[in-house]
């Protein structure tokens, strides 16, 4: 008996402080997790832990409105587009806040961060104009969408080849080419549901993938995504039945999907879910812009309309919000 009591006694020496690290950081599963609170999300190889609190800037509780992109430089750094006064922020992976543009980038909607001759830059689409800005926040490059009669571009993206195609995603719906130094080149689509259209081509990316790169195109209101072929510019369709999509980031063989109505997918090679994270049961709060944060749950997403993976495969995800929510998921 005395030794079963020992024995007792250690097994428990050694378990009880692992309960009580864990304790400090709880974790949740569930749906009505408050904010403050890590929450597990997504499945399989793809699931995520979110981390509260993450990117606050400096004199506010909120970002400010969020309708626009997020991007990870090489180093590592994410930039957040907003409408408020900081416009454009950047951020350590800890959420350090490090710098913003101040008011000058109001109105950045999508952007990308793409190397050129070996130099990263931020391609940046704001509706009547897209501007390729560097990484000291200095705008080295404007396009005008005046003489080829765009005015509301939502998405930008950048071939590897150094083509430039913008989406005119709340206007005409085509997507405008062009040379690496501003020349228009042509463009392609029409706005509609048919084989071909495109109805609200609000994101892009570059996809590298395959045997050839392809352009992904999120087209919103036909809640699929398309591929474009750079070289004849036919077009395929390779995903249906999507929550209006609004963004895609590529991280290895995954393409993460920022779904308007409250969820981001994660797409294997072939286009097919494996993973749903952030997944709002409450349709009332789907694409809801004026969800006020006391109403923000832990782990679920009320309008994502901007994400991108960072090297590690961890998460950036923007909700469409007045007062501005972005959330950061590390990879479990």
């Amino acid at each position: 008996m005395f030794i079963r009591k020992i024995v007792y006694i250690t097994i428990l020496s050694l378990v009880l402080p692992t309960f009580a690290h864990e304790a400090d950081i709880p974790v949740s599963n569930s749906t009505t997790a408050p904010i403050t609170v890590p929450v597990l999300t997504g499945q399989g190889d793809m699931s995520y832990t979110t981390v509260p609190g993450w990117g606050k800037v400096p004199g506010s509780d909120y970002i400010g409105s969020t309708h626009g992109g997020i991007a990870v430089d090489e180093s590592g750094l994410i930039y957040v587009s907003t409408n408020g006064s900081q416009t454009l922020c950047i951020f350590k992976e800890d959420g350090t806040f490090v710098r913003s543009f101040g008011p000058s980038f109001k109105g950045i909607h999508g952007m990308n961060i793409n190397k050129i001759d070996g130099v990263e830059f931020i391609f940046a689409a704001a509706m009547g104009k897209v501007m390729k800005i560097a990484l000291d926040g200095k705008t080295v490059l404007t396009i005008n969408g005046k003489e080829q009669g765009w005015k509301k571009a939502t998405a930008v993206a950048v071939a590897p080849d150094g083509k430039i195609y913008v989406a005119d995603g709340y206007g005409s719906s085509k997507i405008f080419i062009y040379e690496q130094d501003g020349t228009f080149v042509k463009s392609f689509g029409i706005k509609g549901a048919g084989d071909g259209q495109f109805k609200t081509s609000h994101g892009l990316a570059i996809d590298i993938r395959g045997n050839k790169p392809v352009l992904l195109v999120c087209d919103r209101e036909n809640k699929r995504l398309q591929t474009v072929d750079l070289e004849n510019y036919s077009m395929n369709v390779v995903a249906t039945d999507l929550r209006r999509p609004c963004a895609v980031s590529i991280w290895g063989d995954y393409v993460a999907v920022a779904e308007l109505q409250g969820r981001v997918v994660i797409l294997d090679k072939d286009f097919n879910i494996v993973s749903k994270v952030g997944d709002n049961p409450d349709n009332k709060q789907w694409a809801k812009f004026g969800a006020k944060p006391e109403t923000w749950q832990g782990g679920i997403f009320t309008a994502p309309h901007g994400v991108s993976f960072d090297a590690k495969g961890n998460l950036y995800v923007m909700d469409w919000n007045k007062w501005g929510r972005v959330t950061k998921l590390t990879k479990n």
